[in-house]
């Protein structure tokens, strides 16, 4: 290859680079972050190109050793990937693509499918830049999916390739993040209100929910609320699961101060329709599209909301006061669309129960949307799904909600098959969805109890378990919620109880030896059962229709990349099919490498290197 062609070929690609969707290469800025550790050491940068499919990660960490990055799983290190990378006291890099083979050992892998993009170390930090397909065609590499991504990290006080447990950290983070914050406009006129509880005594209980009930900002003309943002005392943040806000209808009649929402008192678990949801401590603010917002000042929308906290008080600390909240960010400047939340899934009580011991154990809520233009008493437009959020205590492993339009299934709407319960937040989804009436939407959710020796049944508490998905939406309706149970008379005479009503079957559940065979006859049994869905206005208006539970489809994963870096194991590939790596251009002559100093000076040794390696050039 002569310098004038390497020229070329550079300048071409750095044309492309700005005109054709986003290449990150090494002085790109990468618009994610997040700390890893308690202690702040280690500070990761991401971003990522949906249409290659390939995500860059930045790794900065307070060391003057080797520092790794790689992707783990829920129960074991064993198997992890792990991008390994470090700077010798001479000054010269190492770099590698590797996996874990028990817990505390590392293996090279035999396709090295991570690409440098920078390597460096000063007095404070050592840096490493690399970019990764999401899925590669390599078995020791883990998928990057719009799951939740247990990502880990590791790092050495020196050159020996050695993991240590105090330095090794794994942090649940949702990578594919479709919007960023920094994307959103924010209005000049941009007013904030605050809805938080007042020198609230947190019980010494585990479990509290507690209910208040507080007026929206009142306006004089129609405004729209953009943006929620958790509020927070600094020494009560690990007591705050998260905090919710539910619209209430303006015909409801409320009770005043602070109380148990799911209690004695039936009154403060009123107001059903989810508005602000999923606020954690760590989970941030959420902003909505630059198309919707919640409307607030006209006589259809809510005046009054439920603000509803969670509290995990798992040490049982005395005395401790919180004043905790949302925070509203709301507009003159008025959105296109007025948006609405749906809530789907399993009816939490009294009908849910997941047997001890199970391995694995599923639970289905059924939507049938064919009522929902009766209940909301005026014509109602489809719905346009923007994001979602999903919920389910302890023992959930994954969730997902799919969509059926004439007995067909006709997508996932959204799923996360390595949920995380310490991170519930809203995710927006890569495009808008459609909702017709007449579609049926199905919840599953999947549990696992190995470590419970006694039934598990719906409720508040986080001992208890919830089945649960929010749909963000546009534009408004009067529905707020869609769930379903099964008829657990069904369920009991399928494990041999005799029952006769709903309570007798709950009770029943208690009498059955939970051995594996008998988790998947009830398995089988809630999904075979007709399911009772019961709907819900926001005015508390209730129906109830009934339906069976569809089959669903899995979604297969797509296509691996090869590597350009390294070997395919035969025992690596995977019938899902390849996407082939970039095609090799043969010679390469003395010229070239006469002109590689210039080029890199001219363009960056990380194009260079890219480009280099693209086209299989040894230097």
């Amino acid at each position: 290859m002569t310098c004038a062609l390497l020229f070329r070929l550079l300048l071409l690609m750095t044309l492309a680079a700005l005109f054709q969707g986003k290449r990150f290469g090494p002085t790109s800025r990468l618009r994610y972050s997040r700390f890893l550790d308690p202690s702040n050491v280690i500070f990761l940068r991401w971003d990522f190109d949906l249409e290659a499919e390939i995500i860059t990660f930045e790794l900065q960490v307070r060391t003057a050793g080797w520092v790794g990055l790689g992707v783990t799983n829920r129960y074991t290190r064993v198997g992890s990937d792990l991008v390994v990378g470090g700077v010798l006291p001479d000054g010269n890099v190492y770099f590698s693509d590797q996996h874990l083979v028990d817990e505390d050992t590392l293996e090279e892998d035999g396709s090295q499918d991570a690409e440098l993009q920078g390597l460096t170390e000063d007095a404070v930090y050592t840096t490493m830049r690399f970019s990764r397909p999401f899925r590669s065609c390599d078995a020791h590499d883990q998928d990057i999916t719009s799951d939740t991504i247990r990502v880990l990290a590791a790092y050495g006080l020196d050159d020996t390739l050695k993991l240590d447990r105090d330095r090794t950290f794994v942090k649940s983070i949702f990578l594919l993040q479709i919007v960023h914050p920094d994307d959103l406009d924010v209005p000049e006129d941009t007013i904030i209100h605050d809805l938080e509880l007042t020198d609230f005594l947190i019980p010494e209980d585990d479990t509290t929910y507690a209910c208040t009930f507080l007026p929206l900002p009142i306006v004089s003309k129609k405004h729209h609320i953009f943006k929620f943002e958790p509020k927070l005392l600094n020494h009560n943040e690990t007591m705050v699961h998260h905090i919710l806000v539910y619209a209430c209808g303006n015909a409801s009649v409320l009770p005043t101060g602070i109380s148990d929402c799911y209690g004695a008192d039936p009154a403060f678990s009123l107001c059903s329709q989810a508005t602000g949801i999923g606020h954690k401590t760590w989970a941030g603010s959420y902003q909505f599209p630059d198309d919707v917002g919640v409307s607030i000042g006209t006589p259809l929308d809510p005046q009054w909301i439920r603000l509803e906290i969670h509290y995990s008080n798992f040490h049982n600390v005395p005395g401790v006061y919180d004043s905790s909240g949302i925070r509203l960010y709301y507009t003159a400047k008025l959105r296109k669309y007025d948006m609405g939340v749906l809530q789907l899934g399993f009816f939490t009580f009294p009908i849910h129960f997941i047997p001890p011991g199970a391995e694995s154990f599923l639970s289905y809520g059924l939507c049938k949307t064919e009522k929902f233009e009766e209940m909301n008493g005026v014509p109602m437009p489809d719905i346009q799904v923007y994001g979602y959020l999903l919920h389910t205590h302890l023992a959930g492993r994954a969730l997902q909600a799919v969509q059926y339009r004439n007995g067909t299934q006709l997508r996932i709407i959204c799923k996360d098959d390595f949920y995380d319960f310490n991170l519930q937040e809203t995710r927006d989804l890569p495009y808008r969805m459609e909702i017709k009436q007449g579609d049926e939407l199905l919840v599953e959710c999947h549990y696992q109890t190995l470590d419970r020796d006694s039934l598990t049944f719906g409720g508040p508490s986080t001992i208890n378990e919830m089945c649960l998905i929010f749909l963000f939406y546009y534009p408004r309706n009067n529905i707020s919620s869609c769930m379903g149970y099964p008829d657990i008379i069904h369920v009991a005479h399928e494990l041999g109880e005799e029952v006769s009503d709903s309570m007798e079957g709950m009770i029943a559940m208690n009498n059955v030896e939970w051995t594996p065979e008998n988790i998947k006859k009830a398995e089988k049994a809630c999904k075979e059962a007709q399911q009772t869905v019961i709907i819900k206005t926001i005015d508390e208006v209730v129906e109830n229709t009934t339906g069976w539970i569809p089959e669903i489809i899995r979604a297969p994963r797509g296509p691996c990349l090869e590597s350009s870096g390294g070997k395919v194991e035969p025992q690596d590939k995977t019938p899902a099919g390849f996407r082939a790596a970039p095609i090799a251009l043969s010679g390469s002559s003395t010229a070239t490498l006469r002109c590689l100093p210039l080029a890199a000076l001219l363009f960056g040794q990380g194009a260079l290197s890219w480009l280099l390696a693209t086209l299989q050039v040894e230097v």
